[in-house]
């Protein structure tokens, strides 16, 4: 069976983001064998970054511990050694033997098991500006740096970006406009082509530019083509996520790879990957 990476259309390649880390769909969120897998293969995998009590980051997604781990309470007000203490928990809240990683657990696994040329291992930064400070961003320069060619560091906050990515010069970094007064203004006036050109000024050295899936076929349907202006300024868009394969996510996936999206965000690659193929 092919490995679920991209797919080829028109002389276009799409990839097949492996959001939170997964596979297919059943898989648990941020487990370091499917990461570590992902870049073996030269896949393209997503994990989330928030920030913990020692001013480091925790790789997890929400800013409460019960949903994800063994843990209660915030991740902001909990130690780094108490973090690795914590186990992960699958789909439907069962205790798993993985653990809660930390930021520099994970460059510590991708120094050690380098990854195939070409992978790109996403961190979506989960806080705001607000939330930095030197020594936060001190720590995460001294995991990252090492390793920053396998990153790509991305979120909806573009001043959080620029703080991190300034002391990892080597960092790739993306810029997701999809919250916030950008989208309000969005959803006031209909205005997709300002929408997309205030997102390029606001983050004129993002490779990639990530949009919830809905609005670029939105934009579609009210006759603008979202994408153009985007590969016009020589960025990459990641059109988010496709979470199960359905007949009508199909037909959505079907328009996105017509008006040839980068990259397809999705919670089954692999299941989205043998549909299309098929």
């Amino acid at each position: 069976m092919a490995h679920p990476l991209h797919i080829d259309r028109e002389g276009h390649r799409t990839w097949l983001k492996w959001h939170r880390a997964r596979r297919k769909v059943t898989d648990p969120v941020f487990t370091g064998a499917r990461i570590l897998e992902g870049m073996r293969l030269g896949a393209s995998v997503e994990v989330d970054l928030v920030i913990h009590a020692d001013r480091g980051c925790a790789v997890l997604h929400n800013f409460e511990l019960e949903k994800e781990t063994t843990g209660t309470g915030l991740v902001r007000e909990t130690s780094a050694q108490v973090l690795r203490g914590l186990h992960l928990r699958d789909n439907n809240g069962a205790v798993l033997p993985d653990r809660v990683m930390l930021l520099e657990d994970l460059c510590a696994l991708l120094a050690e098991q380098p990854p195939q040329a070409g992978a790109l291992l996403q961190l979506d930064f989960k806080e705001e500006l607000a939330a930095l400070d030197e020594r936060t961003i001190a720590n995460f320069a001294d995991s990252i740096g090492p390793v920053a060619d396998a990153f790509i560091l991305s979120g909806g906050d573009i001043g959080a970006i620029r703080a991190l990515s300034s002391a990892v010069p080597a960092l790739k970094t993306g810029y997701d406009p999809c919250y916030g007064d950008s989208l309000a203004r969005l959803q006031a006036t209909g205005d997709f082509a300002r929408f997309i050109g205030d997102a390029l000024t606001a983050a004129p050295q993002a490779d990639m530019i990530y949009l919830a899936f809905e609005l670029v076929l939105s934009a579609q349907d009210a006759g603008f083509d979202i994408v153009a202006p985007i590969h016009a300024a020589g960025k990459r868009i990641d059109a988010w996520t496709i979470r199960r394969v359905t007949p009508s996510s199909l037909e959505q996936v079907e328009r996105l790879l017509a008006l040839k999206v980068d990259q397809i965000t999705t919670d089954d690659p692999e299941g989205l990957h043998a549909a299309l193929a098929s």
